[in-house]
């Protein structure tokens, strides 16, 4: 009893920080504050469960009980995605998601530890303690291990929140016996966790993403459709003949089709989407990576609906851009955990001078970002000045001027470090000499 508790209650948060990501992205002001709360919601577990003294099996299976059912439904995608489609802004969803699912989670499977200590027998408290510990985190690890590295990715998210809570079920059912009304009770939850993660779930999931092919209307498109990546849309195409493509994506083809008239140029893609970049673009070489194995396998088979062309390579963006020995014309970086949510790691000015290794001289970076139309919040204007900062000067194009969010594409050149820069002033005005210097 005390393995299932470790292996499910620290399961329920590795749960819950992947089912995050959708709607907040993985930022560590997302992550700490989540692994925080549950920490001290286990903490507490441990107080209320030290004050327990008497009917200790009874007590631990109505805890399990109710930890299954938190975790089969509160936890499973349908329920993430309702608590964040009612509750706004998300900050909110997420508040109601911690305080009211998961920190419930680690306090009742938190109180397992010492209320079975005293069933032990053992002649000292600490060996009766220890042994306990030991069993559960034990659970523990194995728990988090298998579910992330095994289960999520082979049978997906659901599947992996589906056994934690059916673990707690078999629990509670060993733990008040094989009666008529615990087993019907048992079953009830059961059903409830299969229908939450089995038939109310039409995404696929993998242990990076939930996929989800849906129809989509966009301009001069013929039986349109879109590739959601965690409910996001990630990439678009249709039936048309030459099909259409998203904006952002056709404009990045221009630059490299016709305004710079590439030719068997080898080109890299941070950020594999729909592979939509390649469809049907024999002329070049392209090079995908993606952080999901699956990826490829789910754009053909769902979204293509046929062979991607290109290399695929499963890696993280910047542990690629650093590791790998290939150079390239071009490096589009188009790397999104949901909406608008870059990874932390892929915005800072290492990961930008990373990228430049991979270039060849005078190679071209093109980065899509969505930022606030204006360019004027903080992070669009740090961001922009993090690239610059590293490739001096870049063209930014701002493809949807009329919305608050839009695609905005920065075009940067892999030449020399640049120069800092200086302002022309009435006092001390170098205009002329540095035009000339620039001829």
């Amino acid at each position: 009893m005390v393995f299932i508790e470790g292996f499910c209650s620290l399961g329920a948060e590795v749960l819950a920080l992947r089912q995050i990501i959708p709607h907040l992205g993985s930022s560590i002001l997302v992550t700490a504050p989540t692994i925080g709360f549950f920490l001290l919601a286990l903490a507490l577990g441990y107080h209320a469960g030290a004050k327990i003294d008497g009917d200790y099996l009874a007590a631990v299976g109505k805890n399990f009980l109710l930890a299954a059912a938190l975790i089969g439904v509160g936890l499973a995608g349908v329920g993430v995605d309702l608590l964040f489609t009612v509750f706004r802004p998300p900050e909110l969803a997420y508040l109601i998601l911690i305080g009211g699912v998961l920190c419930p989670i680690a306090w009742l499977l938190g109180q397992t530890v010492p209320i079975l200590t005293n069933l032990l027998q053992h002649q000292r408290a600490g060996e009766a303690s220890g042994q306990a510990l030991y069993y559960s985190t034990l659970g523990s690890f194995l728990g988090s291990l298998s579910l992330s590295l095994v289960i999520m990715q082979w049978l997906g998210v659901s599947a992996a929140v589906a056994l934690c809570a059916l673990l707690l079920v078999v629990g509670f059912v060993l733990l008040r016996g094989g009666h008529r009304a615990n087993l019907a009770i048992g079953a009830a939850v059961a059903m409830t966790i299969a229908v939450a993660n089995a038939w109310l779930r039409p995404e696929i999931e993998t242990a990076y993403a939930s996929y989800l092919v849906v129809p989509a209307n966009f301009t001069g498109a013929e039986n349109g459709r879109a590739l959601k990546n965690n409910s996001s849309y990630a990439s678009l195409i249709d039936d048309a003949e030459p099909p259409h493509y998203a904006r952002y994506i056709q404009h990045i083809r221009g630059i490299l089709l016709d305004e710079l008239a590439f030719r068997d140029r080898r080109i890299l893609v941070l950020g594999a989407g729909g592979f939509t970049l390649s469809h049907r673009e024999p002329l070049n070489r392209y090079t995908y990576v993606d952080i999901d194995p699956a990826v490829r396998g789910i754009a053909e088979k769902h979204f293509l609906r046929q062979a991607a062309r290109g290399e695929f390579v499963a890696d993280d963006a910047r542990r690629f851009v650093i590791q790998t020995d290939q150079r390239f014309a071009a490096a589009i970086v188009d790397v999104y955990g949901s909406h608008s949510s870059i990874p932390g790691h892929l915005v800072t000015r290492e990961f930008w001078q990373a990228t430049r290794r991979v270039l060849e001289p005078n190679g071209l970076l093109i980065a899509n970002l969505i930022l606030d139309s204006a360019l004027a919040t903080p992070y669009s204007r740090n961001l922009l000045a993090t690239i610059e900062h590293v490739y001096g000067r870049c063209a930014v194009e701002v493809l949807q001027k009329k919305q608050f969010l839009a695609n905005v594409v920065v075009t940067c050149r892999n030449g020399e470090t640049p120069e800092a820069v200086h302002l022309f002033v009435d006092e001390r005005n170098t205009a002329d000499i540095d035009l000339a210097r620039s001829r």
